[in-house]
C-alpha cells in the first residue's frame, strides 16, 4: 500500500502523522510511505532523516493526496484536504465530527473511507487506546496552562496553583474522572493545589478514591455539587468524554456569575464541542477570552503545544492499526475487529458512527454496503 503524509495546516499545529521510525515500519514490510517536505521539521524530523527512514519526500500536499491510498494525520482534515481526498482513499486520523458538520458533510461528499482515532474502542469495548495517549497529555497541559492563567496579569485570580506556608493554595475543580480528568488531578495534586474529582461511575470513583488516599477529594458529580463547587474555585478543568458524540454542557452562562472574577476555565472536551456552554474553539497564538469575568482556555488541539511528546505518544499507538489497514486492507482489518469497526465515522458517502449521527442529526447506517462487499 502507499501511504501519505501530509504536513498538518491546523493553526500552530506541528505534530506530524508518522514519525520517522514508524515510517521504517511501514516500508520494513514492503509498503511505500511519501511525506510532504518539511511535515516533520518542527519537531526536528528533516526530510533527511525521513528519506533514511525509507520514505519518499514530495513537494506539495496535492501530490500526497493524489497518489497515495491512505492518508495518515494527526488532526482533522481543514476544508482544502478534504477537498483533495478520493473516493476509497483511507483518511485515518482524529475527526472530531460531533462538533463539526461542515466537515462531516465534506467527508460524506469525498466518498473517502474516514476511519477516526477517537471512537476506535479498546478490548471489550472499554477504553479509548488511540485518544488516551492525547487525553494523557491533555490533562497534564490543563494544569499547566491553568496555573499559568492564574496569574493576575492573564486575567486570573493571582493566586498561586500550589499557595506557599500560611497561604492556601488554589482550588481545583475537576469535572470528569476519566483519563484526562485523572492526568489532570495528578498534576494539580502534585503541584500543592486542593483538588476536587467530580465523577459518576461507582467504580471510576472507587478507583480514584484508592488511588489518591485523600490527596484528591473525589465528589459524586450532582447539578447542585457542580454549581456550589464552581463558586469556590480557582480553577475548573472540563475533562468530560461521550465517545464519538458531542460533550454535554455542564457550566452554564449563568454560572458564571456566582463564580469568583478571575476563575479560569479549561475546557479539555473541546474538540467534541466543549463542556461548558460559552465554550467556543481557540487556538495557540490566541488562547482565551473572557467572559463574565471568567477566563475560558479552549485550544482545540492542546496536544499539539508539545508536539515532539505528543507526535512520538500518539504514533505509539496507531502505529498497530495503521499497520492493520495497510497490511489487510481496510475491509478485512475492520471487519476482523469489531473494536477497530468502532472507529469508522464514514464510509463512501454514509455516517457509520451512531454517535456521530445523532448528534449531528443526520442518518446512520452501521453496516454499509461498501464493508460488506
Amino acid at each position: 500500500m502507499l501511504i501519505g503524509v501530509p504536513k498538518e495546516i491546523k493553526t500552530l499545529e506541528h505534530r506530524v502523522g508518522l514519525v520517522p521510525s514508524s515510517v521504517k515500519e511501514f516500508t520494513s514490510r514492503g509498503h511505500e510511505v511519501i511525506v510532504e517536505t518539511g511535515a516533520g521539521l518542527s519537531i526536528n524530523f528533516t526530510d533527511d532523516i525521513y528519506e533514511k527512514s525509507g520514505a519518499k519526500i514530495v513537494s506539495s500536499a496535492s501530490e500526497v493526496f493524489e497518489k497515495t491510498d491512505m492518508i495518515i494525520k494527526v488532526k482533522e482534515p481543514q476544508p482544502q484536504e478534504c477537498d483533495m481526498l478520493r473516493e476509497d482513499q483511507i483518511l485515518f486520523t482524529y475527526l472530531h465530527l460531533a462538533a463539526d458538520p461542515s466537515q462531516a458533510k465534506a467527508l460524506i461528499d469525498s466518498g473517502s473511507v474516514s476511519i477516526a482515532y477517537e471512537t476506535v474502542t479498546g478490548s471489550n469495548g472499554h477504553g479509548l487506546p488511540l485518544l488516551e495517549p492525547m487525553s494523557e497529555i491533555a490533562g497534564r497541559l490543563s494544569i499547566q496552562v491553568g496555573a499559568f492563567n492564574l496569574q493576575k496579569h492573564q486575567g486570573g485570580t493571582g493566586r498561586l496553583i500550589g499557595g506557599v506556608p500560611g497561604v492556601k493554595p488554589a482550588e481545583v475543580l475537576i469535572i470528569g474522572g476519566g483519563v484526562s480528568g485523572f492526568h489532570a488531578a495528578q498534576m494539580a495534586v502534585g503541584l500543592g493545589a486542593n483538588v476536587t474529582i467530580l465523577e459518576k461511575d461507582n467504580a471510576r470513583m472507587r478507583f480514584l478514591d484508592e488511588y489518591f488516599r485523600g490527596r484528591a477529594n473525589v465528589v459524586y458529580s450532582s447539578i447542585e455539587t457542580l454549581e456550589c463547587l464552581a463558586q469556590k474555585s480557582d480553577l475548573i478543568i472540563g475533562a468530560v468524554l461521550i465517545p464519538g458524540a458531542a460533550a454535554p454542557k455542564l457550566i452554564t452562562r449563568d454560572m458564571l456569575s456566582t463564580m469568583m472574577p478571575g476563575t479560569v476555565m479549561v475546557d479539555i472536551a473541546i474538540d467534541q464541542g466543549g463542556c461548558f456552554e460559552t465554550s467556543k474553539a481557540t487556538t495557540h497564538d490566541n488562547p482565551t477570552y473572557v467572559i463574565d469575568n471568567v477566563v475560558h482556555y479552549c485550544v482545540a488541539n492542546m496536544p499539539g503545544a508539545v508536539p515532539l511528546s505528543s507526535a512520538l505518544a500518539l504514533n505509539h499507538s496507531v502505529l498497530p492499526y495503521a499497520l492493520r489497514l495497510a497490511d489487510m486492507g481496510w475491509k478485512e482489518a475492520l471487519l476482523s475487529d469489531e473494536n477497530f469497526r468502532n472507529g469508522l465515522n464514514v464510509c463512501k458517502g454514509e455516517i457509520t458512527h451512531l454517535g456521530v449521527a445523532e448528534s449531528l442529526d443526520l442518518d446512520f447506517n452501521p453496516e454499509p454496503a461498501a464493508l460488506a462487499a
